[in-house]
């Protein structure tokens, strides 16, 4: 069933973002970066931080890149993770609630 009240784009964007906060390390890996801020954290130091070590971490990082919820950058010879998209984010939850009870039955009692 499409639900014509909100564009496809926007479904496409939230069900990959969501999909990619679909693992346990994963979302725990996106939570230390947002806790690290703007500046992120060396790879090494992330993964000391979340307990993702090694091939798995390196996964994890670009499932949430591909994601757009992730940047890695090289800054010498450390790479850099950050979470950089601190709106999409916002813009998730948003998505979850814009509409919040908007089919309830109170709200229909309101407006009749």
């Amino acid at each position: 069933m499409k639900m014509n009240h909100v564009p496809e784009l926007d479904l496409t964007r939230a069900a990959a973002a969501f999909a990619a906060l679909g693992s346990e390390q994963r979302l725990s890996v996106l939570r230390t970066l947002v806790r690290a801020g703007p500046d992120g954290l060396s790879i090494g130091v992330l993964g000391d931080r979340t307990g993702v070590m090694g091939s798995t971490l390196t996964h994890h990082v670009k499932i949430l890149a591909s994601a757009g919820l992730v940047t890695q950058a090289r800054q010498g010879r450390s790479i850099i993770c950050a979470a950089v998209a601190f709106d999409e984010l916002q813009g998730l939850s948003n998505f979850l609630l814009t509409e919040c009870c908007a089919d309830s039955a109170e709200k229909d009692s309101r407006n009749g």
